[in-house]
């Protein structure tokens, strides 16, 4: 499947506003939303209780150290008993803080990651999206990973956020009050400053924030580009893993050992230009973090020396001034973590409007038209014109129907096929409605049973008789139903295995994986069966015995998209043509030139 340009992936990405937007909106709409509403509201009542008691707390510096000035004994061992309590009570509301941000970021985790997989695996989105660039890659890493960190982080930055935002109007106050008449003398003038710590802590998170951003201002897209390396590794190893036996009997360990250390190579060197951006980073958060033990006695220590506040004045000065800049802080405490957060929302976001998008290709290109046609009204294929690109027959590359108009009906045999090279697989996906670009108009009939049966199956990892009846299960089935199809298609060594759980893609060879497609078949019993060149490869005699069996299904439509000699002599279909585009958008001549002798239609007109 060809891919448009990576830079026509940037289609997919949204400013901040609108990565928010989406993300909100699909929070809004998910299982979740009730359970972390309640969850909030619990945070919310937590952190205020929490805010109240630390409030109490630097109420109780005030009292405690003037005992110690005073050396008053009695006092200062009362004060101790209020501290205990306090410090209990704090104990406890951090320890259901804690539980309370887990299970909140799980429950966000488990929304995010739901709504993720619900669109991912909508109906022809995930194979729609295969084509759109760098933005269709590694999505187990979006749905995994990314889904975790954004869930963790967004969960913890929004409590912190919150709670830095009641600290801050519950403490702003009380280091007002403390230094609203504050005075500086310089020699017969005296400046009043009302407010003043208040203005000082403004100003020294205000110049933290400013550097923070200044010097980190690579860490969110450096993040990002470590998480597409990171998947882009794993997704190595996988398929490394997945190919062991190919690659074992080509002895190409080696080969696969330098792309798997180019793909860690490509890790550390973000890893080294986010560490050297982290260490930049910590010049600003650490230095400001050492420097504000000091910097509070520093700023109200021309109050203490003049006599307008105690020590225990102080102290509470020192104490407020504290929880304000933690505060006020809070952005440069937590700008490597906000980096990363971005990272993650831009992430999911783009790949989550990516996969929204593909609902709407006309935007990309020229659409085939779709139509329910009406009962029993059969598959009608008219002037279809398949475009290998998004835009419409770029570099010519793409296939056309030969025959302008084509209708099959009900319970006929029918073989499309063309020259070698033209790509007909491309054309089983248009019939199947996945890959939607090109021109014309398919009409699939209404309310019938059809199965598309492509080349390359799947098999799940699920019991055998899971497999048989893959997708969507056959009610009231039987074991022996079951039996009877594997025996026809030869595959009778697994008819005791109806409960075995195997990785069967690994267990059965290519024949025996079709031979189980068509077992599926045999059990399903479709109106329609279009297969994609299923035969290609297959032994003889497997090719012999699975027609045979299908064969047996007399009430189905059969369409062979592909090139079958066996498929033509026990069916004598009727024949269609597909044809490459040449760059103007025609089509070649179908050539006739090595294919199945003209067939015989049912009213015994030759093809």
């Amino acid at each position: 499947m060809t891919q448009i340009p990576d830079a026509a992936a940037q289609a997919y990405e949204l400013p901040l506003s609108g990565q928010l937007r989406m993300m909100v909106g699909a929070f809004w709409g998910s299982r979740v939303r009730s359970r972390v509403l309640v969850l909030i509201a619990a945070l919310l009542i937590v952190i205020f209780a929490t805010t109240y008691a630390t409030y109490r707390l630097n109420q109780w510096n005030g009292p405690f150290y003037d005992a110690l000035e005073r050396r008053d004994m009695g006092e200062f061992l009362r004060q101790l008993v209020v501290f205990g309590v306090i410090a209990l009570v704090l104990t406890l509301l951090n320890v259901v803080q804690q539980w309370l941000n887990q299970i909140t970021a799980m429950r966000m985790r488990e929304g995010l990651a739901r709504d993720l997989a619900d669109v991912w695996l909508t109906p022809g989105r995930a194979l729609k999206l295969a084509a759109a660039g760098q933005i269709a890659n590694n999505p187990d890493q979006r749905l995994h990973e990314d889904t975790r960190i954004l869930a963790e982080n967004t969960t913890s930055l929004a409590i912190g956020l919150v709670n830095s935002t009641i600290l801050l109007a519950s403490f702003i106050g009380v280091l007002w009050a403390i230094s609203t008449d504050f005075a500086f003398t310089f020699g017969s003038r005296t400046v009043v400053i009302p407010g003043y710590m208040v203005w000082a802590s403004i100003a020294y998170a205000l110049l933290g924030s400013v550097l923070s951003n200044v010097v980190g201002a690579r860490l969110p897209r450096l993040n990002a580009d470590r998480y597409a390396r990171e998947a882009d590794l794993r997704s190595s190893l996988v398929r490394a893993n997945e190919n062991l036996k190919p690659i074992t009997l080509a002895r190409g360990e080696e080969s696969e050992r330098r792309r798997v250390h180019a793909a860690i190579d490509a890790v550390l060197e973000m890893l080294r230009q986010t560490a050297w951006a982290l260490a930049n980073l910590t010049w600003v958060s650490a230095g400001f973090g050492w420097l504000a033990l000091v910097a509070p006695i520093i700023i109200a220590s021309p109050m203490y020396f003049s006599g307008q506040l105690s020590f225990g004045g102080l102290m509470m000065a020192v104490g407020a001034f504290n929880q304000v800049n933690q505060a006020l802080r809070w952005y440069v405490a937590n700008f490597s973590v906000i980096a990363d957060w971005r990272a993650t929302l831009a992430r999911v976001s783009f790949f989550r409007n990516a996969l929204l998008m593909t609902d709407t290709p006309s935007a990309e290109g020229e659409i085939i038209s779709y139509r329910q046609g009406k009962a029993g009204e059969g598959l009608c294929l008219d002037n279809v014109e398949v475009h290998g690109d998004w835009e419409a027959g770029a570099a010519g590359h793409g296939i056309k129907l030969a025959e302008s108009f084509c209708l099959i009906n009900a319970g006929e045999r029918i073989m499309i096929n063309g020259d070698p090279g033209t790509d007909r697989h491309l054309f089983f996906q248009a019939v199947s409605g996945i890959w939607p670009w090109g021109r014309g108009e398919i009409s699939v009939p209404l309310g019938e049973r059809m199965i598309m049966m492509p080349q390359e199956s799947y098999l799940p990892t699920a019991a055998l008789r899971e497999v048989m009846t893959y997708p969507a299960g056959i009610p009231d089935i039987s074991d022996d139903a079951m039996r009877d199809a594997l025996t026809r298609v030869g595959l009778a060594r697994l008819a005791n295995r109806l409960d075995t759980v195997e990785r069967w893609d690994r267990l059965l060879d290519k024949d025996e994986e079709v031979a189980l497609q068509v077992a599926n078949a045999v059990l399903r019993k479709p109106d329609w069966l279009i297969m994609d060149d299923i035969f290609e490869g297959l032994e003889a005699e497997t090719q012999t015995l699975l027609i045979e069996v299908l064969g047996g299904l007399s009430n189905s439509t059969l369409i062979y998209i592909g090139r079958s000699a066996e498929f033509s002599k026990a069916f004598s279909p009727q024949v269609y043509h597909v044809s490459p585009l040449h760059p103007s958008g025609q089509a070649n001549e179908p050539d006739t030139r090595g294919q199945p002798e003209p067939a015989q239609t049912s009213n015994g007109t030759a093809t």
